[in-house]
């Protein structure tokens, strides 16, 4: 396979890592992990989502690979409480800030499994930690890049989408993907809000969308109408809704 270059005049040799905007970069997630996305900001380097536990080993060789340690990841953010999201943060949580909206922080930390479906199936293991309970509108400023937490309540109740507005890129997690193929539906959440929160998406300008898992939007608004299609499809018990399994995620 042919390499590729990325900034800092790294190269990169296969798919497992697209550089998406200049010092913005997706990791691939395998199996039912999550994709993970890194930016390399100014003054902090953020992690949105670490994925399962098994698929760590291809994330840190992905990290190694842009010359970034475990210790070098300065914030995870996670873009709501579910397992294939939320299952590699034991490994960076002694040297990471971990954030994410109170509402999955909440089930992430007394450990509800019934909404997580996490357990990592160790003797001894650790306790998830979250550090900073994020709110609406909570921003991070990295110097090249500012990011803007939204709150997205549908796939789970503690979702949230992250809006840079410069580039006018939105991390969606699995709130909307590619196609505006449904997400499925958590034991926190709830097919109203759901709509809701993509209605209030939509009026924003957004160029491209970079999903928890499956390919990038280039056409969002589109993805978006055919989600909220989707979903009122759905509440209509109508047969031909293109829904998703937590299992059974878009690759």
């Amino acid at each position: 396979m042919a390499q590729k270059k990325v900034s800092g005049g790294i190269m990169v040799k296969d798919d497992l890592i697209i550089e998406l905007q200049p010092n913005i970069f997706r990791l691939k997630g395998e199996d039912t992990s999550s994709h993970s996305y890194l930016i390399r900001g100014d003054y902090k380097n953020i992690l949105i989502d670490s994925g399962v536990d098994k698929n760590f080993s291809k994330l840190q060789k992905s990290l190694l690979t842009l010359g970034l340690k475990i210790r070098d990841i300065d914030i995870i953010i996670n873009t709501h409480e579910h397992f294939d999201h939320i299952g590699a943060n034991r490994y960076f949580q002694d040297y990471s800030l971990i954030a994410a909206h109170r509402f999955a922080a909440t089930k992430i930390t007394v450990e509800d499994r019934y909404v997580t479906m996490y357990k990592s199936g160790d003797l001894n293991e650790p306790s998830l930690r979250v550090h900073l309970w994020l709110e609406s509108k909570s921003q991070f400023d990295l110097g090249n890049y500012s990011l803007n937490i939204i709150h997205t309540p549908g796939h789970t109740s503690g979702s949230i989408c992250i809006y840079e507005p410069v580039r006018k890129i939105l991390f969606t997690g699995d709130t909307v993907f590619a196609g505006g193929t449904l997400s499925y539906i958590g034991e926190s959440g709830s097919v109203g809000d759901y709509i809701d929160s993509i209605s209030h998406l939509a009026t924003r300008k957004i160029n491209e969308l970079y999903p928890g898992h499956g390919k990038i939007s280039k056409s969002p608004e589109e993805d978006m109408q055919k989600a909220i299609l989707n979903a009122r499809a759905l509440l209509r018990d109508e047969g031909e809704v293109e829904i998703t399994d937590f299992r059974d995620v878009p690759k």
